[in-house]
């Protein structure tokens, strides 16, 4: 097996890869200009996070998901997990810049909110866009995992709502101004070493080497790329596809031997096969299983890439399952 290729050619570009991010840089600096040219007034960044309360939130929360996603964050001050949670989907949402808004709910002052939306622990973090809810996860989840959930949580509000998002103005009266970031890398050679590692099939090696730059550049395309293929490898790599094929054939609800062939649809090739299994598995799933199939799909897109007409597609299918 040639690791790189996954034996699959013509699936995945790594040379589509940097045309990827460029596509969505431009994609973000005509969004940028549509505002300047007429389009929504710019907020202040201090919009970006709302506290929320039961009497504001058809107005807060309802209305405004008819221009933005709105993600709800139901918290408690005695709540631990709440208090890690919290502050970094306060970062995001000012790195996202306007691509959704920050609702916190406080559930011991506003328990009929906390009711209607069925919760039963917090921290619990519930998405509303164009008027419909949906849960997105509970508990302190790893960063890399939240960020999965918003850009596809951003996507499906772009495709099939046509939420853009809002612009932000940080030079409003109160905001500080941000320093200009240092610019990240350069990774050419941590990069080339995690390469490497796949090529002589150590996908640990290139797992780990692809993490220590996400880990100073967690937006790097190339090395999430990379990650993606190496875990996915790693998966298939000690599995006997028989006995895969048969656990996946014999529990059609099962989340684990779905997602292991999914696993090895993809390293043959069949793309479609992979996604539309974790589509309808993601359909016939409940509570925790849901959560880590939809996961694994988004990390299955990412070893395709987002340009990719078939990530749309799954995208979309999953959309209606989701919603």
């Amino acid at each position: 097996m040639q690791p790189r290729n996954m034996s699959m050619s013509g699936v995945v570009d790594l040379a589509a890869v940097k045309a990827a991010g460029e596509a969505k840089a431009k994609a973000e600096q005509a969004r940028a200009e549509s505002a300047r040219q007429g389009g929504p007034a710019a907020v202040p960044a201090s919009s970006l996070v709302i506290d929320v309360n039961e009497a504001g939130f058809e107005n807060d929360v309802l209305q405004r998901s008819a221009e933005v996603p709105v993600v709800i964050d139901f918290w408690a001050e005695w709540c631990e997990p709440c208090k890690q949670l919290g502050p970094l989907l306060e970062r995001l949402a000012h790195e996202y810049n306007g691509r959704f808004l920050l609702a916190k709910v406080d559930v011991d002052a506003n328990q009929m909110l906390m009711q209607q939306f069925g919760i039963q622990g917090i921290p619990a973090v519930f998405a509303v866009v164009a008027g419909q809810a949906l849960p997105l996860f509970q508990g302190a989840a790893p960063e890399a995992q939240i960020r999965q959930t918003l850009d596809q949580l951003i996507q499906v509000g772009e495709e099939r709502f046509g939420l853009t998002g809002i612009a932000v103005d940080p030079s409003a009266a109160g905001e500080p101004q941000a320093a200009a970031p240092v610019p990240p890398g350069p990774y050419d050679s941590l990069l080339e070493a995690a390469a490497r590692a796949l090529d002589a099939n150590d996908f640990a090696g290139a797992v780990q080497a692809y993490k220590n730059v996400l880990a100073d550049d967690p937006a790097n395309t190339e090395a999430k790329l990379g990650l993606a293929q190496a875990e996915l490898l790693g998966r298939v790599q000690a599995t006997d596809p028989q006995k895969v094929r048969t656990e996946a054939a014999e529990k059609p609800a099962d989340a684990d031997a779905q997602m292991a062939a999914a696993d090895l649809d993809l390293v043959g090739g069949h793309v479609e096969d992979a996604f539309g299994r974790l589509v309808e598995t993601v359909r016939r799933t409940f509570g925790e299983d849901r959560d880590r199939v939809r996961l694994r799909l988004l990390d299955l897109f990412e070893v395709i890439g987002p340009e990719d007409p078939r990530v749309g597609a799954a995208r979309t299918a999953l959309a209606r399952v989701l919603f």
